[in-house]
């Protein structure tokens, strides 16, 4: 199975198929790199256990890898006591579905291309083009994405 790690103190992402390392590269995060996403703009990268919940060619930045933020767990540990969001997201996860993006948890997390000079996006995780266009054409949408700090 496929998963992307992406270790946000060292600015690298790496994706595995099973234990063989496919791809390593440098990336860039959020204005606010410190610490896990909260809330809608925070200028932070979120932190935890997460899939790839769509694929889109093109974009503001070139090709995207959506990512499934915020799952159950955010919403959970952020005080979330709306039943209705609650048994959306874990829907979402069950099924392996693009969980509601328009909360107050934020949103609309990619990783995506731009550049990775400086930690520069609103939450996102930034590659370097070719990078970006290399791990599009290898990830598929449900492989595993581990943000970690």
């Amino acid at each position: 199975m496929r998963r992307v790690v992406i270790k946000k103190s060292v600015r690298r992402l790496a994706l595995y198929d099973g234990e063989a390392l496919v791809l390593q590269c440098k990336i860039a995060l959020g204005k606010e790199p410190i610490g896990s996403k909260q809330r809608e703009g925070d200028g932070r990268t979120p932190e935890g256990a997460y899939f790839i919940c769509l694929k889109r060619e093109t974009g503001k930045f070139g090709c995207a890898l959506g990512i499934s933020y915020p799952s159950l767990r955010d919403a959970l540990q952020a005080g979330i006591q709306d039943e209705h969001l609650l048994s959306l997201l874990a829907k979402a996860e069950r099924q392996q579905k693009r969980p509601p993006w328009g909360t107050a948890l934020g949103g609309e997390i990619y990783i995506h291309g731009g550049g990775t000079a400086s930690d520069w996006t609103a939450g996102c995780i930034a590659l370097e083009q070719a990078d970006m266009d290399r791990l599009f054409s290898l990830c598929q949408v449900g492989d595993r994405v581990i943000i970690v700090p």
